[in-house]
């Protein structure tokens, strides 16, 4: 069974960066991403990779943020460049024992009820970009 754990979620000004980490255990894992969920609104695929290095963004993130992996030490990372107030959202990264396309599992991750079916999410870590 896969377990995930997120870190370093703070508080930046608009502008500021930030890297966020999950470190996973367990079982391996085939994709994996973040999706964030803020006060109000929809649940948002922001990132996703899969074992082969591909990589998915939602439109509103490229060119600013960059999802990667460290095989070594079992840690995905979402580095997040030029934050806005928008960006503010708890996140959290999930991740597959089954292949998708890294595009569709981005999309997937704003809809998945259920990640026992065919994976784990962690319990997220909050993000905060003040203007």
């Amino acid at each position: 069974q896969v377990q995930l754990r997120e870190s370093g979620g703070d508080s930046v000004q608009a502008g500021g960066s930030l890297r966020i980490s999950c470190t996973t255990s367990g079982d391996t894992y085939r994709d994996m991403g973040w999706f964030r969920q803020a006060p109000g609104k929809r649940r948002e695929g922001v990132a996703a990779i899969d074992d082969d290095g591909k990589t998915a963004y939602v439109e509103s993130v490229k060119g600013r943020f960059t999802i990667s992996q460290d095989n070594a030490k079992n840690t995905m990372y979402l580095q997040m460049n030029s934050l806005t107030p928008e960006d503010t959202a708890m996140y959290v990264c999930a991740a597959s024992r089954r292949f998708f396309p890294v595009e569709y599992f981005r999309s997937l991750m704003s809809t998945v009820q259920n990640w026992g079916d065919f994976g784990a999410r962690g319990q997220g870590t909050q993000v905060t970009v003040s203007s």
